[in-house]
Order: C-alpha cells, then sequence, then structure tokens
C-alpha cells in the first residue's frame, strides 16, 4: 500500500468541505490515505473523514498542548509526521493556508511542489492544471523522492468511500519557530467563505461603486448567501481581493450562483463553471455569461434584484 498524507484545514472547528476533493483526489486502488489534523481534534473529525476513505487520522499534537497557527512551526509539524510514518507524497488545498504551508514543506523535503491541480495521477507522477485563464490545459510530469501536490478547490468533486478509520495521536517533538505571530486579522469582508457557500450572489463592473453592492448584500442576508465579485470589480476598487471569483480568484462551486453586471469571461467563468445552477442579470442582452447560465435575465441589477430581495423575503417570512 502507498502511503498518501492530507493535510487538513480546519475553520472554527470544522473541516472545509473543499477537504474532500482533496481526498478524492488522492484516492488509488493501493492507497492508504492519512488525514493530517494539527488542531488535537482529530477524534472529532475521524466520522467525517472515513466516510471520505480516510484510513489514518493523525491527531498531531506537542507534548504542551495545541499546536498554534505559526506557518514555520506547522511546517516542520507537517514534515516531522511525512517522516515518522514514512510518507513522501502530500496532498493540499491551494488555499491561504496551502499557499503559506505547502512550499515551505516542498523546500525543505527538496521535493517538487505544483499548485492548483484539477487531475493527478500518483502512479506515474503526472499533474493536470488549468493556465491561461483556463484557455490551456497542461500535463506536468514530475520527478523527485517525494512529490507535493497543491488541489485547487472545488475543481475535484468528491466522492464518498466509506471505510473504517483509526485514530492516532501524535506527539510531534517541537520547538519555537523564528516567526512570531503577533496578531491575525481577518478582512472587513469576512462572513460566510465563498469557497464553502452553497449560494453566491457576485457582482461585475456595472456596480460602479462599491457602495452599490450593497444592494447585493441585503439579498445575501436573506438567504444566507455569500457575496462575490468579478475582477473587473475588484480591478475597479470595488470589492476587495478577498472577495473575487475567476481564474485568479477563487474557484467555487455552491448550489446557486447568480452573476449580477457581470459579462461572463473565460477568466470569471473558470472560477464557478462548477455551479449547480448558474443565473445571470445584465442588461446586455448578447453578454457572454448568456451563453453560460442555466436562467438569464436581461434587465438592469438594481432594479431585479432588491425586487428578488423583497420576494425572498416574503416568501421565507422575513
Amino acid at each position: 500500500m502507498k502511503k498518501i498524507g492530507i493535510l487538513v484545514e480546519v475553520k472554527d472547528g470544522e473541516i472545509k468541505t473543499a477537504n474532500y476533493g482533496v481526498i478524492t483526489a488522492a484516492h488509488g486502488d493501493d492507497h492508504e490515505l492519512y488525514a493530517f489534523v494539527l488542531d488535537g481534534r482529530g477524534d472529532a473529525y475521524k466520522d467525517e473523514l472515513q466516510e471520505y476513505g480516510v484510513q489514518k487520522v493523525i491527531d498531531i499534537y506537542k507534548e504542551d498542548g495545541e499546536i498554534p497557527w505559526n506557518p514555520e512551526i506547522w511546517a516542520r509539524a507537517v514534515i516531522h509526521t511525512m517522516k515518522h510514518f514514512v510518507i513522501n507524497t502530500l496532498f493540499g488545498l491551494t488555499s491561504a493556508q496551502g499557499r503559506d504551508l505547502l512550499p515551505r514543506i516542498a523546500s525543505s523535503l527538496d521535493s517538487p511542489l505544483v499548485m492548483d491541480c484539477i487531475n493527478v495521477n500518483v502512479a506515474d507522477h503526472t499533474v493536470r492544471k488549468s493556465q491561461f485563464s483556463g484557455k490551456v490545459l497542461a500535463t506536468i510530469r514530475l520527478s523527485g523522492h517525494s512529490y507535493i501536490y497543491g488541489i485547487r478547490p472545488n475543481t475535484v468533486e468528491p466522492e464518498p468511500a466509506p471505510c473504517e478509520a483509526e485514530v492516532i495521536s501524535y506527539n510531534v517533538p517541537l520547538s519555537t519557530g523564528k516567526m512570531l505571530i503577533k496578531e491575525i486579522r481577518q478582512p472587513e469582508s469576512a462572513g460566510i467563505d465563498l469557497t464553502e457557500a452553497e449560494v453566491i450572489i457576485s457582482g461585475g463592473r456595472a456596480m460602479a461603486r462599491a457602495e452599490n453592492f450593497r444592494v447585493l448584500h441585503e439579498c445575501a442576508e436573506v438567504i444566507g448567501a455569500a457575496v462575490g465579485a468579478s475582477r473587473a470589480a475588484v480591478d475597479s476598487g470595488y470589492a476587495p481581493h478577498d472577495m473575487q471569483v475567476g481564474q485568479t480568484g477563487k474557484t467555487v462551486s455552491p448550489k446557486l450562483y447568480i452573476a449580477c453586471g457581470i459579462s461572463g469571461s473565460i477568466q470569471h467563468f473558470a472560477g464557478m463553471k462548477t455551479s449547480g445552477v448558474i443565473v445571470a442579470i445584465n442588461t446586455d442582452p448578447d453578454a457572454p455569461i448568456f451563453e453560460k447560465c442555466d436562467y438569464g435575465i436581461v434587465g438592469d441589477l438594481y432594479e431585479i434584484v432588491p425586487l428578488l430581495t423583497r420576494q425572498l423575503k416574503q416568501a421565507l417570512g422575513n
């Protein structure tokens, strides 16, 4: 059996749903999946992880308790764990945390690293990733003694593969790192994580200014949705980068995606094409988004979205 390590990301005591796509990407007939958990709550995550085929949940901790967030220390903890369990292949998310950790791990192990993977063949060490705003699908073959893969969130459909998992506590020997984290601040727009949201309502260049996103936020509050933005809106200063959906932003896969005033560039579509249902609102009947959506409304978003908000409030009794 080939041992495969999976770096599991947790937020507020819950496993990020994008992790299940990473686990699915790591599946193989002769693979034994080891999930690395660094918040000391491996037992709490066992049922969820084994549902997707994880055989070993490695509860990584240090003698004096939980390992505080510090990319330098966390990277060393993962490296120690990989060496202890003799694991030379690691999967993780291409996320803010993944971009901080995976390169550190790869550098320390002198391993090849590919981020934003959409498919991995562990047997022959080949990966596929989209490039140039989704216009090109590249196949890359790696060579080395160990391999690190960052999977682009929401690009691999999670597939349940129930099994019985074992939780193993591993006391990792760690010393204080050179890096000191003084403060962690959430962005002002922090709310529902775009990559975890089941419903997203996004605005494009037609929002015209940042204040107009209020229209989308009001609608989002009614249905518990996250608010996103196109690259054009972000580049124009109407929304922060952490709200950006697209090839150079976040890849999302909600059940419902509502695009307001978004023309539908290839770059944007690459980040939301796996959405369950896509609804487009645009004044331009020839906008490319109408060729890709399930439902299209030709009209002014400033008239349609408030009307939608009122109807939703009435229907939901809010």
